[in-house]
C-alpha cells in the first residue's frame, strides 16, 4: 500500500507464501524471489519501505539471445471432432504464439536496511513485429523490471512505452532480436452481440498458454475501479477470467481480438463466470495515442465543482440532488467563453471544513450522459480529445439549458 510520501507499507509477513502454490513454466519468479530472499535478507516485517530497484541488478536474468530454434507444433488430430471443436483447437494453436506472460518484479528496502522482493504476473499480446505488447495498466504499474515470456519460454526485457490508468491499458515493447513474431489483429467490438462465442487466452495463476471459452454475456457494462475511475462499455463474458489473465486477449471465433481481459467480479478468489474486458475499438484508440506520443490526451472542461448530495442541495437551495455544482470557472477558458458560471465569491456557505461559493451552474449531463460525480464526469470525457465540442446540460436559476463548449486539455497534461 502506497502512502502520500511515496513509501510503501508492507501488510504481509513474507512475499513467498503468496505464490508458492502457483506453477510457472519458466520459473523466473521462483528463481528471482528465492535469490533475493536468501541474498538480501529474507522476509520483511510490517514496515515502511522505499523502492530499491538497484537490488534487482544483483540477479542475473536468463534473457534470450539471438533467434531460438522454433519448436514444432504437436500433431493436429481431427478425427471425431466437430467442426467447431477443430476451429477452437486451431485457434489456440495459432494465436497462443502471439500471447505473452508478463512478469513484474520489484525490490524494496526498509529504513533498517532490510530488503525484500515482490512480483506479479499478467498477460499481454503482440501487435507488431517490433515487439509491441498490449496489456493492462495494473499488470505493470508497480514493476521496476518487466520481463516478457513468449510461448516457447524465451525471456525478454520489456519497457513501458506509455500507460493509461483511466482505461487500465499499457503498451510495452521488447527487442525480438530479429525473430519473427506472431501478431494478433483486432476485430470490431462495435459488432459484438450477446450470445456470441468468445475465447480468453492468457496465463491464469501463472498457468501459461491457457484457453477458456464462453459467450458474450452482456455489453456496455459500467464498472468503477479501485482507483476511482469509471470504465464504461465493458464487455461481460462467462469465459473464465482469473488473476493472471489480465491484459490477455478475448478473441472471436475467427481469432481476432475483440476485447482485452481486465477484471473479474467474484466473491471468491477465483472466477464465478463474470469477467469484464475492454472493447478493442477503445483499446485501438488508446494504443494509437500512446504509440504516437507516449501518452493519452483527453478533453476537459475548465471548471471546479462539487458533486451534489441531498445535504449540499438543501444547503445551496438547488432543486436537484444529482449533478456537479460549479464553484469556479477558469478565467479565459473555453468554459468561460461558452458562458458557464461559477459561484459568487461574495456568497459562501460552510460545507464540512470548507466555505464554498454558491449560485453557480449545476452540470447535469454531457452529450446526454447524466453526471452525478467526478468519476462520472471523467468517464463522460474519456473518449474525447482537446478541441472536441461537447454539449453540456446545465441548470441555472431553476431553468435547464444546453450549451456547446470546446474542450480543453486536462491540467495534468498541459505541462507534459
Amino acid at each position: 500500500m502506497r502512502d502520500d510520501s511515496g513509501l510503501v507499507t508492507l501488510s504481509i509477513h513474507c512475499v513467498w507464501p503468496r505464490i508458492v502454490h502457483m506453477r510457472f513454466r519458466f520459473r523466473l519468479v521462483h528463481a528471482v524471489l528465492m535469490l533475493l530472499l536468501v541474498a538480501l535478507g529474507g522476509c520483511a516485517t510490517v514496515e515502511r519501505v522505499q523502492p530499491a530497484p538497484e537490488l534487482l541488478d544483483q540477479v542475473e536474468f536468463p534473457f534470450t539471445r539471438g533467434v531460438p530454434v522454433d519448436t514444432q507444433r504437436p500433431p493436429l488430430y481431427t478425427e471425431g471432432l466437430r467442426d467447431e471443436e477443430i476451429n477452437t483447437v486451431q485457434l489456440h494453436r495459432d494465436r497462443i504464439r502471439g500471447v505473452v506472460n508478463i512478469t513484474s518484479l520489484s525490490a524494496y528496502r526498509t529504513r533498517f536496511g532490510r530488503a525484500f522482493p515482490d512480483a506479479g504476473t499478467g498477460s499481454g499480446f503482440i501487435i507488431d513485429q517490433r515487439g509491441t505488447v498490449v496489456t493492462n495498466h495494473h499488470v505493470v504499474q508497480r514493476g521496476q523490471r518487466l520481463v516478457v515470456t513468449l510461448y516457447d519460454g524465451s525471456h525478454y526485457r520489456a519497457a513501458v512505452i506509455g500507460s493509461d490508468p483511466e482505461l487500465d491499458l499499457a503498451v510495452l515493447r521488447f527487442d525480438p532480436q530479429g525473430r519473427e513474431l506472431t501478431t494478433l489483429t483486432p476485430g470490431d467490438s462495435d459488432r459484438l452481440q450477446v450470445g456470441q462465442h468468445v475465447f480468453a487466452l492468457g496465463n491464469p495463476f501463472g498457468l501459461e498458454g491457457s484457453l477458456t471459452a464462453g459467450v458474450v454475456s452482456a455489453l456496455n457494462r459500467p464498472v468503477q475501479t479501485a482507483s476511482g475511475f469509471i470504465m464504461r462499455d465493458l464487455v461481460q463474458t462467462d469465459a473464465a477470467i482469473n488473476p493472471g489473465n489480465s491484459g490477455g486477449p478475448l478473441l472471436n471465433t475467427r481469432g481476432k481480438v475483440v476485447a482485452v481481459n481486465s477484471m473479474m467480479i467474484s466473491p471468491l478468489p477465483g472466477s464465478v463466470g463474470i469477467g469484464l474486458a475492454i472493447p478493442v475499438n477503445a483499446v485501438d484508440r488508446i494504443v494509437s495515442q500512446i504509440l504516437q506520443g507516449g501518452r493519452v490526451s483527453r478533453g476537459w472542461i475548465d471548471i471546479q465543482g462539487l458533486a451534489l448530495t441531498p445535504r449540499l442541495a438543501a444547503a445551496t437551495n438547488v432543486p436537484v440532488q444529482r449533478g456537479i455544482l460549479i464553484t469556479r470557472v477558469a478565467s479565459g477558458s473555453h468554459a468561460a467563453d461558452a458562458g458557464l458560471q461559477g459561484g459568487d465569491e461574495q456568497r459562501r456557505i460552510r460545507y464540512g471544513a470548507h466555505r464554498i461559493p454558491v449560485g453557480g451552474d449545476v452540470l447535469l449531463a454531457i452529450n446526454g450522459q447524466r453526471i452525478g460525480s467526478v468519476a462520472e464526469l471523467l468517464a463522460s470525457l474519456e473518449s474525447t480529445r482537446p478541441g472536441d465540442r461537447a454539449t453540456l446540460t446545465l441548470l441555472r436559476d431553476g431553468e435547464r439549458s444546453d450549451v456547446a463548449v470546446t474542450l480543453s486539455a486536462r491540467q495534468s497534461e498541459r505541462s507534459q
